[in-house]
């Protein structure tokens, strides 16, 4: 008695995809052994299609002053026009056992810091 259903491209025994029938004209599930003639298939139409993920478009570039001004806000003093508020990111500059280096840019005159932690 069968446990799975799902059409005639799956086996009914362990739920296996099956797979074309090879030269000899019987489908054998390589999950367990379950046989089926080709014949029991007569006037049945099964198709099969492989579907790749679309490729995403890359974003367009945008310009530098954009690209620097985005980040989180944190409360740091500017050094240079004593304001609140940069924004910062961090980039691995020296070697991958040592810390990262923090860039800091103020939103009001743009100004850039960094700091290596």
């Amino acid at each position: 008695m069968s446990c799975f259903g799902g059409g005639p491209n799956f086996c009914p025994e362990c739920g296996n995809v099956l797979p074309l029938p090879g030269i000899p004209d019987v489908v054998c599930c390589p999950g367990c052994s379950f046989r089926i003639p080709v014949s029991e298939f007569s006037g049945q139409e099964i198709r099969s299609a492989v579907v790749f993920n679309p490729v995403e478009q890359a974003p367009v570039s945008q310009d530098e002053e954009d690209s620097e001004m985005k980040g989180p806000v944190i409360d740091r003093r500017c050094s240079r026009c004593n304001k609140e508020g940069m924004i910062y990111h961090t980039r691995q500059m020296r070697s991958a056992d040592e810390g990262q280096t923090v860039f800091f840019t103020c939103i009001h005159c743009r100004y850039q810091e960094k700091e290596d932690s």
